[in-house]
């Protein structure tokens, strides 16, 4: 039976532990130009004791980006930028994994040159973003009704996610994970609630499945399938989306990633954001479909963990907050220690506090 102590061994590399750090936007990065500073470096440094750290979603593209101050992957500047954080990780002995954005949707028209964000189909929804309000401080603005992408333009978000992925091996990541999760753009294809097209994108669950699949593929070749994950969130309410009828979505997303051997297929939990909590028979489900290494996230807790990894329907847990307030999170955990409390109202944007000024056990 294994625990979070024990190592994992994915098909890329071996973790030190089972204890991930789930991706979480902080909105820390250098403007202009969205660039990763010095204090992402010491936030990801601090946390190198993760199994595996998967980082805030990273923007493949101007088009993909949703938030502000969120660190990108398309330009020399910003992959230099994630270059000092995983030379500083892997000196700590950590393992880094870099996951690729794009938000289609929800995001603003001052990240998108005065127009609507895009996606599968132009339905009005009630997402909401953070944007820099005229004094500098940062607020909620609600996401105008998007623009649905031509199928010619399709082509172009594969090679967005390819070029990143080419990025991320230059910026010396570890892995690469797509976000296929949390109401962003392929969750928008993939989803029969968001996704109203009459296309080869659009209508049956294999068309609304194709543009993330193809996205899949085209990453997978430009690396490999063992260095490739995919997070997927079936029933998720977030973003303005609402997944009611994911599960089945879900677990063809998992057999398809079985079949290409990918490197781990990442499950978000619907119940941290409002939505329902999955059944064990889901999880049987989801390991008869996926064959491969799985992650698990969401609300968990030592107990829950525990329950999931020793039935074998996961085989890490991949912890969001509490990474935030712990940075040595897996030592608590394995020590039975009490853990920090969040300070909410810091989690976006700032400086170091709430960000780099959780202590240690040790300190």
């Amino acid at each position: 039976m294994s625990t979070l102590r024990d190592p994992l061994t994915l098909p890329a590399f071996t973790t030190a532990n089972r204890v991930f750090m789930a991706p979480m936007t902080r909105m820390r990065a250098a403007q202009p130009g969205d660039v990763p500073t010095d204090l992402m470096r010491e936030y990801y440094t601090q946390r190198a004791g993760a199994g595996l750290i998967v980082t805030e979603g990273s923007p493949i593209s101007p088009q993909a980006k949703g938030y502000f101050a969120t660190p990108g992957i398309h330009t020399a500047e910003q992959i230099a930028g994630w270059r000092r954080i995983t030379d500083a990780v892997h000196e700590k002995g950590g393992k880094i994994t870099l996951q690729l954005w794009h938000v289609g949707r929800v995001t603003h028209p001052t990240f998108q040159g005065g127009e609507p964000g895009v996606s599968a189909s132009a339905l009005p929804f009630s997402g909401t973003t953070t944007i820099e309000g005229p004094d500098g401080t940062l607020i909620t603005a609600d996401s105008p009704t998007p623009r649905a992408l031509a199928t010619e333009e399709l082509a172009g978000i594969v090679d967005d996610f390819r070029r990143a992925t080419v990025n991320a091996r230059s910026a010396g990541f570890d892995m690469v994970e797509i976000h296929g999760a949390n109401g962003y753009l392929l969750q928008q294809f993939m989803s029969i609630s968001s996704n109203h097209r009459d296309d080869q994108y659009g209508g049956n669950l294999v068309n609304r499945a194709r543009l993330a699949l193809e996205v899949v593929d085209a990453v997978v070749d430009a690396w490999d399938a063992a260095h490739v994950g995919m997070r997927i969130s079936p029933m998720i309410k977030f973003g303005g989306l609402d997944d009611s009828d994911g599960l089945e979505m879900g677990l063809h997303i998992a057999s398809e990633l079985s079949r290409r051997e990918l490197g781990y297929l990442h499950l978000c939990e619907p119940d941290w954001a409002d939505g329902p909590e999955l059944d064990d028979d889901f999880r049987i489900k989801l390991r008869e479909a996926f064959n491969g290494v799985i992650i698990a996230a969401g609300n968990y807790t030592a107990d829950k963990s525990a329950r999931v990894l020793r039935a074998g329907w996961a085989d890490a847990i991949a912890f969001g907050r509490p990474f935030i307030a712990n940075p040595d999170l897996p030592q608590r955990l394995f020590d039975d220690a009490p853990l920090n409390e969040l300070r909410p109202e810091l989690i976006y944007g700032g400086d170091a506090a709430g960000y780099t000024d959780y202590p240690a056990l040790t300190n």
